[in-house]
This record gives structure tokens, C-alpha cells and sequence, in this order.
């Protein structure tokens, strides 16, 4: 008997493959580039599952390891689904606490700044009225002074 391929036999193990592999060194730039390999591991799990419809509506056409394969790609597809689902929202997570850390610093920043500018506003003032405080205490006493 001549039995056909599924037509996402290779393609959706590939994108499984290759989505996995992607995920796991997407791990190591925290989780930031993990929607690609999400992205292919939806398209290979849509392809299986065209894939084993097609099987289940005329199964004496295709072969049985062709359909294995089908099916070992919709599993490995969703493995990998849940992992950079996993690792995407954990790089979502990363990528908020940082920009808190980092609005935060840049809030606390200006705000000293205006602090600051404040500070020396008021030792400015302070100091002026200190001087002229000191000035109007030290007046020369011109009786005491000898004329030779």
C-alpha cells in the first residue's frame, strides 16, 4: 500500500525543535526574546492539529508513523508553549521591576535635585541675614580710636 505524509509531518516537529531550543537560550537574555519561539510553537500546534483532523477524515490514506509523528510535534509544541509562556511572563516581570527600579532612581533623582536647589536657596538667605546681622554688631566704635 502506498501511504502519504501528513503535510505538517516535518515542519511541525521542526517548529517544536526549533521553538524549544530558542526558549532555552532565551533564558539567558531574560526572557525578552521568548515570544518568537511562542509564536512558532502556536504555528506548529495549529499546523498538528490541521495535521491529525486531516488524518482522522481519511486515515487509510496516511501512514501511522506519519500520524505519530503529527502527534509527538502537537506534544512537543505544547511543552513549548508552556515553557516560553513561562519564561516570557517571567521576562514581563523582570522588565517591570526594573523599570520601577529605574523610575523610581530617576524620581528620587529629581527630587533631590529640587531639594537641593532649595537648600541652597535657604543657606543663601540664611547666610545674607547672618552677615548682615554680624555687620550691624560690629559697628567701630570711633571714640576709642587714638589720632597720632
Amino acid at each position: 500500500m502506498n501511504y502519504n505524509k501528513l503535510s505538517a509531518d516535518p515542519i511541525a516537529l521542526i517548529l517544536a525543535i526549533v521553538s524549544l531550543v530558542l526558549g532555552f537560550l532565551g533564558c539567558c537574555c531574560y526572557g525578552i526574546l521568548a515570544f518568537i519561539p511562542l509564536i512558532l510553537s502556536i504555528i506548529g500546534l495549529v499546523l498538528a492539529n490541521n495535521s491529525l483532523k486531516e488524518y482522522y477524515q481519511n486515515q487509510e490514506v496516511f501512514s501511522l508513523q506519519s500520524k505519530n509523528n503529527v502527534d509527538l510535534a502537537k506534544i512537543l509544541n505544547i511543552v513549548s508553549i508552556v515553557i516560553n509562556g513561562i519564561i516570557f511572563l517571567f521576562g514581563i516581570i523582570v522588565l517591570l521591576f526594573y523599570g520601577t527600579i529605574i523610575t523610581s532612581s530617576v524620581l528620587n533623582g529629581i527630587q533631590q535635585k529640587d531639594n537641593f536647589e532649595n537648600l541652597e536657596y535657604q543657606l543663601d538667605s540664611v547666610n545674607t541675614t547672618h552677615e548682615f546681622q554680624e555687620e550691624k554688631n560690629n559697628k567701630i566704635d570711633t571714640t576709642q580710636i587714638k589720632y597720632r
